[in-house]
């Protein structure tokens, strides 16, 4: 089975299938995946900017950290679910699409990103605390973390805009 037809088989599953024909349901899954990345990215951002020592100087790491840790999660699943909504249902468009398939390789590197500072930074926050200045894994951390996060929304962005050549529609859709 090649990739195309496993995305089409996927993309028409009866799920997908109603959730791309829906006039209501697929704008909402949409409206409610850019509400996410909204609540997620500004979540995010705030605590990135705090580790890198450039916004809320004035509130310890932990308190950061720990306070927007369930908006976090919260939003990250919600939008994760709306995402799978949404790719799903036009997988035949985007399996090809070059910013669709950089955006889960960011998505797969944020998750080793948060697989590698989890323990010493996100987690050990109360210590970044108690020292003197904020340390270099704190400054990686939030650094890492922006780029990564940037690249994800910027992909995400594209995608709607990626028009495949005509000279390859033959290889990607036979």
């Amino acid at each position: 089975m090649s990739v195309y037809e496993l995305s089409h088989a996927i993309q028409s599953s009866e799920l997908f299938t109603a959730v791309r024909q829906s006039e209501v349901f697929y704008p909402a899954v949409m409206a409610t995946h850019l509400s996410c990345i909204a609540i997620f990215g500004g979540m995010i951002l705030m605590t990135d900017l705090r580790l890198l020592g450039l916004a809320l100087t004035g509130t310890p790491v932990a308190s950061v950290v720990d306070s927007t840790r369930i908006w976090k999660r919260c939003g990250f699943v919600l939008m994760i679910t709306c995402g799978i909504l949404l790719a799903g249902s036009k997988l035949d468009t985007y399996y090809a699409n070059p910013y669709f398939l950089t955006k889960l390789s960011l998505l797969v590197l944020v998750g080793v990103h948060g697989l590698i500072f989890r323990p010493s930074v996100y987690c050990g926050a109360a210590e970044l605390d108690r020292e003197p200045k904020l340390p270099l894994r704190a400054k990686l951390a939030g650094g890492i973390s922006l780029v990564l996060w940037f690249g994800v929304l910027t992909c995400g962005r594209w995608i709607a805009y990626y028009d495949a050549p005509d000279k390859f529609a033959a290889v990607i859709r036979p």
